[in-house]
Order: C-alpha cells, then structure tokens, then sequence
C-alpha cells in the first residue's frame, strides 16, 4: 500500500491559497505584497484599525472573481454581551421567513427561485458543450457566476435582517434547530434557498459585534404553545392562527411562536449564573415598561418596517 503521497491535484479542486504568516503587514494603501507573486492592486473593503497585526492572508477564487481574506489579531479580552433591555423572540419558516414575538413579519426574498430560470438556461447550454473545451470552460463560469450572485444577494439580505433585529431589540432569542435534517425533506430546496442556518449564524455574530444578547432555545413544542398562560394548544400547519382556549388569547400563529420563543429565552437567562436576572417575564427586565398580559411586553414602534403581505 502507498503512503497517499505525494497527493493529487487535479484541475479546479483547490480554490484558495493560504499565506500563513507576515514579518510585516502585507497591506499598503489599495494594494497587498505576496510572496511570489510581489505587489498586487486591491479594492479594500475597509482599513485595518491601528493595534492591530495581519496573522495570514487566504486568497479565494469564487467563479471568476479572487478575494483576499485578511485575518487580523489584537491581544485585547473583548467580554461576551450579558443579558438585557427588550428582547424578541424570532420564528423563521418558509410561508414568512421570520416573525418576531413583537408582530413585525418579513417576506421571502426566493433568491433561488428568482434567478431559476435563468441558471436553467444556462446550464443547458453548459451540458451541450464538450467538455474541458474553451466554449465548455467559458459557459461554466456563466454559470458560477449566477450561484455566486445568489449567495451575495442572500448573504447580504441575513446581514441586514440581523441588523434590523439588533435594532429592535436588545436581546434575539431563536430556536436550536438543525436546518441539515429539514433540507432532505420535499422542500428541501426551499429550505436551502432561505439559509436559515447561515440566518441563525449571521444573526449571533453581529449581535456580539453590536453588544447584543444572543441565545438558543429548545425547538421542542413552540407552536403547540400558548404564550400567554403557557397551555397546549393543538394545531396542524393549516391554522394560521393561534386560539387558546384556556386563556382565550387569539394572534398569529408565528407570531405566538416568536412569544414563546422569548419566554423560553427569558427563562434561560433568569436561571442562576445569569447575572442574578430572577424574574422570568419579559417585564421583569431592566428597561422594560408597561405590558399588555402577564409575559407580552409592548413592541418597539418604528424600529422595524413590516413587509408587505
């Protein structure tokens, strides 16, 4: 048996190259020196912050396009987000691609099913041409190209949703769902189209960025749930409409959701460990007022837009 060295590398298997380490920052105004390939122009996406050393530099091919990924360090101790302010309580799904537990709903951008036709004709026109031909090389960058503008278009709507949640509250609570079991199902492809786990992920590191509170909750049960006195309230996917009726407390199916969401996530956080926050309503949080019932606190007006229906 051989060794499996020296490895094989066949055409288009590997798209980056990894500098791992610089005597000196690489970087000099809009243009980056690499060993072996000298000075190479740029378009910096932002500065480097003073204090700050360049680690390693990977360069990236997506379709035709190469990036350099800048990895920076600063012996600094940057201390999680503790818990406080408003929080909400986000359910994602595919009729809405999220509500909040304060009734702000947003629409399903679709950027797969946009671009769908179009990639279609091209990757008919990519399965007529001979292979590892020049016409054959020139329509599969066509084609690379669409799914690289699919990712960018849905990347950037999850760094701006998360934005926007940031905005409205002070503490973002979701579920702790495996997005990977969903996506094998018949709407798997609507599933991969959303990127909610890209979601959740986005959504976490730009809380901390902002100084945010994020946590997970348990999945289990969220929609059989009511969010006012906690009881049981059976429905299929069909009923778009929570009705308790212990309580007789009446709203939107994933808006209830998005509420039970946020009572799960307060609960967490008022467990012992957590800053010594001991009440598990909503309104027992610092900079939280007047609610409406026991455990729904009032929504943030003007902070989110509502899409419309």
């Amino acid at each position: 048996m051989g060794h499996g060295f020296p490895r094989f590398k066949k055409f288009g298997q590997f798209k980056s190259l990894l500098f791992p380490q610089f005597k000196q920052s690489p970087v000099a105004g809009n243009h980056i020196t690499l060993p072996k390939l000298g000075l190479i122009p740029i378009n910096l996406h932002r500065p480097i912050p003073s204090g700050f050393v360049v680690k390693q530099v990977r360069v990236i091919n997506k379709a035709d396009r190469w990036y350099a990924s800048i990895n920076i360090q600063c012996d600094v101790n940057v201390p999680n987000p503790m818990p406080h302010g408003h929080p909400i309580g986000v359910d994602v799904g595919l009729e809405k691609f999220l509500a909040t537990s304060d009734g702000i709903f947003v629409k399903p951008p679709k950027f797969f099913k946009v671009m769908q036709s179009k990639l279609k004709l091209l990757q008919r026109r990519l399965s007529r041409k001979k292979k590892r031909s020049k016409n054959y090389e020139k329509q599969r960058l066509l084609v690379a190209r669409v799914h690289h503008r699919i990712d960018n278009t849905r990347k950037d709507f999850h760094f701006k949703q998360a934005h926007v949640l940031c905005d409205a509250g002070d503490m973002v609570f979701m579920e702790d769902l495996d997005y990977r079991t969903q996506a094998i199902g018949m709407l798997g492809k609507q599933m991969l189209d959303a990127g909610f786990g890209q979601f959740r992920t986005i959504t976490k590191y730009v809380c901390w960025k902002r100084g945010k509170f994020f946590a997970e909750v348990s999945a289990r049960g969220t929609s059989q749930e009511c969010p006012d006195c906690g009881a049981e309230v059976k429905k299929d996917l069909s009923v778009r409409v929570h009705n308790c009726s212990s309580c007789g407390y009446r709203t939107n199916r994933d808006v209830a959701s998005g509420q039970v969401i946020r009572n799960r996530g307060i609960a967490l956080i008022s467990t012992a460990g957590h800053v010594g926050i001991e009440s598990a309503c909503a309104d027992g949080l610092p900079g939280i007022g007047e609610t409406q019932s026991r455990q729904v606190s009032k929504p943030r007006k003007g902070k989110t837009k509502k899409s419309r229906k």
